[in-house]
């Protein structure tokens, strides 16, 4: 005689499996819903630096000490006092997102795309937000104040001798996160003023697509 009990358990058992099965299918398929429109969102408030367009309008920028400078599209500016090195370039925000910039590091010289960003904790903060609405045009400035720092010295000479320079650039969307460097070279043109090129982005909230 078939034993009840037995095969109750069994059937019990498949049952039990099966709708295990059937919620972790729902699981895997809710995360991936869940990781999808996660990442809609994200790439809707995502900001992308690059330099202006030549046709885009000059911007009168003015630092905290009231020094002021004029930069043109696609340009920049690189001005030196007995006490103060002045910096500013144009940019354009390509993404979808609001840019806000929270720091940067100069370079006497030209870097390719091959020599990696410099650590977080060497950025210059900026002393005041500076945001670049998504589609439109803004500005990155920096100023060195101290004469006697490091690379007052040779970001001073670079600028004298019309030599290139590169500028690294650390910015993020809204909330503070998707953070982003972005590298410039800045090249000196034959009018005294200064061409903005970009030349490397690097994601540091998330992976990298190469």
């Amino acid at each position: 005689m078939a034993d009840w009990a037995t095969i109750s358990s069994f059937a019990t058992a498949g049952g039990t499996f099966v709708l295990a099965l059937a919620t972790y299918s729902a699981v895997r398929s809710s995360n991936r819903s869940a990781r999808t429109a996660e990442r809609s969102l994200l790439a809707g408030v995502r900001p992308l630096l690059l330099a202006s367009r030549t046709q885009d309008p000059d911007q009168k920028i003015t630092f905290v000490d009231q020094h002021f400078v004029h930069i043109a599209g696609s340009g920049g500016s690189a001005e030196v006092t007995d006490e103060a090195i002045y910096l500013a370039m144009s940019l354009r925000n390509v993404g979808t997102g609001l840019a806000i910039l929270h720091g940067w590091v100069v370079h006497p010289e030209q870097l390719t795309s091959a020599v990696p960003h410099p650590a977080l904790e060497d950025f210059h903060a900026l002393t005041r937000d500076i945001y670049v609405a998504a589609g439109d045009i803004g500005f990155w400035q920096g100023a060195l104040r101290d004469p006697h720092a490091e690379e007052f010295g040779p970001v001073r000479r670079a600028i004298e001798s019309r030599g290139i320079m590169t500028l690294d650039l650390l910015y993020g969307d809204i909330e503070g996160g998707q953070r982003m460097i972005s590298r410039f070279g800045l090249m000196a043109r034959t009018d005294g003023t200064w061409l903005a090129n970009p030349a490397r982005h690097w994601n540091i909230d998330r992976p990298d697509p190469r």
